[in-house]
């Protein structure tokens, strides 16, 4: 045999070896994340018409970099940011000072700090008229998300 095929073999080994290497070591982290399915869906007619559903793995979910999830439950994490996403839910597209009545804020600068953090989020969009409106992509995933909590907090049985 000669020095090139030789070589060429042992490449090709070393990268199978590293294929198998990967292989086990996923199966061995598959073993220990949950098995099964979570998903949710939804259709919403008013004041938008949406559908929406997601089916996925927890183990790969749950090794999503945290950042981003956290962001989204932090922007959440607020009864007046809570109210800001209700009214938007409820009735669509809504104007500053409206969003700061229905929030009960006392400032213009209280409700823009809200709306900083839902904005930043990806929860909520200004229009190209100035009003603010749930982002489309998000308004079922976060009607689902204020759903679980409300089921975790027991709001959900009667």
């Amino acid at each position: 045999m000669n020095a090139e095929l030789a070589d060429r073999i042992a490449a090709l080994e070393a990268r199978v070896a590293a294929l198998e290497s990967q292989h086990s070591q996923h199966q061995a982290e598959s073993a220990a994340s949950p098995g099964g399915l979570v998903g949710y869906h939804g259709e919403l007619t008013d004041p938008l018409e949406l559908s929406w559903a997601i089916n996925v793995t927890p183990g790969p979910m749950l090794a999503f970099a945290d950042g981003p999830r956290v962001e989204v439950l932090a922007a959440l994490s607020s009864t007046a940011r809570v109210a800001l996403v209700r009214t938007l839910a409820q009735q669509g597209a809504q104007t500053a000072p409206a969003l700061q009545e229905a929030a009960e804020l006392g400032s213009p600068g209280q409700l823009y700090h809200h709306l900083k953090a839902l904005t930043g989020a990806g929860i909520v969009e200004q229009d190209k008229r100035g009003s603010y409106r749930l982002r489309p992509a998000a308004t079922i995933p976060v009607l689902v998300l204020l759903t679980a909590a409300s089921d975790v907090a027991g709001q959900l049985r009667t």
